[in-house]
């Protein structure tokens, strides 16, 4: 397995299972606003040198993210083959046929002919939950045939559990290559992360700096001081070096351009482990899917 702290800047890359490049460190919009603020927030990353987007149905700014990207490329001499473009199938729309139209629409949506990873965004929603395994077989098996076509680049999972890909592996021709869950300071879900990748996938973080509570934290104060960055750095570059593609969201752009200012810098065994294990950081357990509708 690939050793992500070897990385050096943003267009540093993980392979996945199938060969398909991507960028070490995303930039997230869960919670950016449609318009202008998702479309100033993307296309500030873009011009700061990120290249990987992720986003999904659920956000409700595809159509925004993907008028960032089409004013970026025109712009730039970057082409869409340097970018990598993340969206999600979004509960309502799990099943055969529903799947198939939901491709559809968010390719139309981000104005692009393929998106680069597709994710099932979360395995057992309340619509589906007396045939969440069917529903996910059928909703793969579309992923699979976008996939062929050219349409999807990657295809994988987020917010799986174990019990979860287990189900989905007993009818899924093509295994999965990604799984994206909640990773941060106190909730490192190692065990989880260590079975996605046995599988062969790569693991995404989402929310890397949990929901704000961390910057209220001694301990990870006097970290940051000790090599000079940032908390908000110090918790991207944990990530990292545990082997995690972190997907940090932000809409200022100073705090965009701080948040990919982790290549320079190494945390020791002893600060990796202390982090991880750091309390009471006033952040929500990670999510169970199995508990309510998200």
């Amino acid at each position: 397995m690939e050793n992500f702290s070897c990385f050096e800047s943003l267009k540093s890359a993980v392979s996945l299972s199938n060969g398909t490049k991507m960028p070490c460190l995303g930039f997230g919009t869960w919670q950016s606003l449609d318009g202008d603020e998702a479309y100033n927030a993307v296309l500030s990353a873009l011009r700061l040198g990120y290249r990987h987007i992720d986003t999904a149905t659920a956000y409700g700014n595809e159509k925004s993210v993907g008028r960032a990207i089409a004013d970026f490329l025109k712009e730039s001499s970057v082409k869409r083959s340097e970018l990598f473009i993340t969206t999600k199938l979004w509960n309502e729309e799990h099943g055969y046929e529903n799947t198939q139209k939901a491709i559809e629409r968010s390719l139309e949506k981000l104005g692009l002919d393929y998106v680069d990873l597709y994710l099932i965004h979360w395995p057992n929603p309340l619509k589906f939950r007396s045939w969440w395994q069917k529903a996910n077989a059928e909703s793969w098996k579309a992923m699979e045939e976008a996939y062929e076509a050219g349409k999807l680049k990657a295809i994988g999972l987020s917010n799986f559990c174990e019990r979860h890909i287990d189900e989905l592996l007993k009818t899924a021709k093509i295994k999965p290559m990604v799984n994206q869950i909640k990773v941060c300071p106190g909730q490192p879900q190692t065990e989880l992360a260590s079975y996605s990748r046995n599988l062969g996938m790569v693991v995404e973080g989402y929310s890397p700096l949990g929901t704000g509570g961390i910057f209220k934290n001694e301990e990870i104060r006097q970290i940051a001081e000790k090599y000079g960055h940032t908390i908000a750095q110090v918790c991207i570059r944990w990530s990292l070096q545990q082997n995690i593609v972190p997907l940090p969201k932000s809409v200022n752009p100073e705090r965009i351009e701080e948040n990919s200012k982790i290549f320079d810098f190494e945390l020791s065994v002893e600060d990796m482990n202390r982090i991880a294990n750091l309390r009471n950081l006033e952040i929500k357990p990670a999510r169970n899917p199995d508990e309510a509708e998200f």
